[in-house]
């Protein structure tokens, strides 16, 4: 479809009216599951999100939030806010990262393309050097795909090769890391025998080197530059399996935040920094964790910390990270072409639009709801609002976060009467519950509830709909369970805490008094997922969606069915 003003003018709804105040409310990681002591949301007092449960079961339903529904390569995959919100905005379901990368890999045709080729340009005097998080988990990278690259690279002329790995511990169990990393290891060791030079370089931990977001704290970059760039770090070793085991016994250490390292050789020497002439692929297919660390290797005019060395390199990502931003310039896998989002449409229909989340998930609602695009569609018609997350702490030492200031905003945007959409993001659910921390995760549920009830009673004031749904699971299930489905137990007989998203699906509630009473969840789509939103709020706007949308989770009761429906 083209850009002009026809092709994008959406039909109205043959029965919705327009002019309805409709607020799009994301609860992050707030899955459905069994209640049980280790469901936070079923534990937690949430009153709200009860009510809308138990109060109306034609206007509350479950929707998939995992695998295929968002565009994963299998059911088994565990959904993201990443993925999760470009299917909310993007009302389709477009292949996403790992898919991608799973199908250049088997092509062969990320060998091809103009990314490898640049890196590769450094192969006969230089050294490439891959960074990324070292994980099975499947929602920034996967182990295999990194072992298929390393293969793939030394059969296409790379000589010299060094790896940054970061631990996970977040998305998969804490500790996993020593196994990942045995079995990189012997990976390196494979290509050794066939006389390529493959060796770990660095390391440390996700949330404290590297993989920061939305210049949160550029610490964490710097570390990880510090490690990888300039060969120093605090921790020094000569294997990076024993590197982990010593520095996961320090006090309170874990995979998420164990501190940066570097392997050395005999005489104390870094093995691998980041060298004039060397090349660099950032081997993560999930965006939001990179774009810090690509400025810092993209841009001359970087300033957000000393970088003391800028080594001129061939840079490549796995995936183009931004595309607004066009960074990083090289990378080996083309994104998926998200076009014609909800939030495009609705503001080029004169639909007045407010976003609002906090820091850690302000892009969720704006640069992924909006099909990876950062920036407005239409600066006259739109408003977004960050507000700053909490820095220099991990997110149990304040569980509330900001989802009241969040909720205090989308209030005060809905009784302004300046916008016909809000959404928002409330973190807390997800944020929380990755910190393992059942008791603050719980005290994350309540608060994040109270900031439902706060844009609700908004909503009530104005005469408005609200849409309440959620993008992935994960506080609803917060231990590792065996074959039976039971809690599972370490060596010590300790319940092993879950601390990555679930495979669970997500709740959606539609209500309010701008609200037709003839509106009701459809029950001819079982397997709805979060694709199926966009429709249902477009919908709600008193329009209807593009053909090629998911269909609506909602129908039109009439007049008779309605009474016979509500009677019986």
């Amino acid at each position: 479809m083209g850009s002009s003003g026809d092709a994008w003018k959406l039909k109205d709804h043959h029965k919705l009216p327009k002019g309805k105040t409709v607020a799009v409310i994301v609860l992050d990681g707030w899955g459905e599951a069994k209640p049980n002591e280790f469901n936070a949301i079923h534990v937690a007092d949430t009153p709200v999100m009860d009510s809308l449960k138990e109060g109306a079961p034609e206007k509350w339903r479950l929707i998939k939030a995992h695998g295929y529904a968002v565009g994963l390569p299998t059911e088994d995959d565990m959904g993201n806010s990443e993925v999760g919100h470009n299917a909310l905005g993007a009302g389709r379901i477009f292949a996403q990262g790992a898919k991608l990368v799973d199908l250049a890999l088997a092509s062969g045709k990320i060998y091809e393309g103009e990314g490898f080729k640049y890196v590769k340009e450094c192969f006969e005097k230089g050294t490439l050097h891959l960074i990324g998080l070292l994980s099975d988990g499947g929602v920034h990278s996967r182990l295999d795909q990194v072992q298929l690259l390393l293969k793939g690279a030394a059969e296409h002329g790379a000589k010299r090769i060094r790896v940054h790995a970061l631990t996970d511990g977040r998305d998969v169990l804490d500790g996993s890391s020593v196994g990942f990393m045995e079995t990189l290891e012997n990976d390196l060791a494979k290509l050794r025998e066939q006389g390529v030079d493959a060796r770990v370089a660095s390391g440390g931990g996700r949330m404290y080197v590297t993989m920061d977001r939305y210049e949160n704290d550029w610490d964490v970059i710097k570390r990880g530059w510090d490690a990888q760039v300039l060969g120093e770090a605090p921790h020094k070793f000569k294997d990076p399996v024993e590197a982990i085991k010593k520095l996961r016994q320090e006090p309170n250490a874990n995979d998420q935040y164990l501190a940066p390292f570097v392997i050395v050789d005999d005489n104390g020497k870094s093995v691998g920094p980041i060298l004039d002439g060397d090349a660099v692929v950032t081997f993560n297919f999930r965006a939001d964790r990179m774009v810090m660390l690509a400025k810092a290797l993209e841009y001359a005019d970087f300033d957000k910390f000393d970088r003391v060395r800028v080594p001129k390199i061939h840079y490549a990502g796995m995936l183009q990270y931004d595309g607004e931003l066009k960074l990083p310039s090289k990378y080996l896998v083309s994104p998926p072409e998200i076009d014609r989002t909800s939030g495009e449409y609705l503001v080029r229909n004169g639909v007045r639009t407010f976003a609002c989340s906090e820091t850690v998930k302000f892009g969720h609602v704006t640069f992924f709801w909006n099909g990876n695009r950062s920036g407005y569609f239409d600066e006259k018609l739109e408003e977004y609002v960050e507000i700053p997350s909490d820095s220099g702490i991990t997110f149990n030492v304040k569980p509330k976060m900001k989802a009241l200031e969040i909720a205090e905003r989308t209030r005060d945007a809905i009784l302004s009467g300046k916008f016909d959409q809000v959404r928002v993001n409330i973190p807390n659910g997800d944020m929380v519950g990755h910190t393992g921390d059942i008791k603050a995760t719980i005290e994350a549920c309540k608060v994040a509830d109270l900031g439902v009830k706060m844009i609700l009673e908004a909503i009530e004031q104005v005469g408005g709909i609200y849409v309440v749904t959620a993008d992935h699971g994960n506080a609803e299930d917060m231990v590792k369970r065996n074959k039976k489905g039971e809690p599972a137990l370490d060596k010590s007989g300790n319940i092993q805490i879950l601390t990555s998203h679930t495979c669970e699906p997500v709740p959606i509630a539609i209500g309010g008094p701008g609200l037709a009473p003839c509106v009701r969840f459809r029950k001819d789509l079982p397997t709805g997922g979060l694709a199926n939103v966009a429709a249902t709020f477009m919908n709600l706007h008193g329009y209807e969606a593009p053909s090629d949308y998911e269909p609506t989770l909602i129908e039109i009761l009439s007049e008779s069915l309605l009474g016979v429906y509500f009677v019986g």
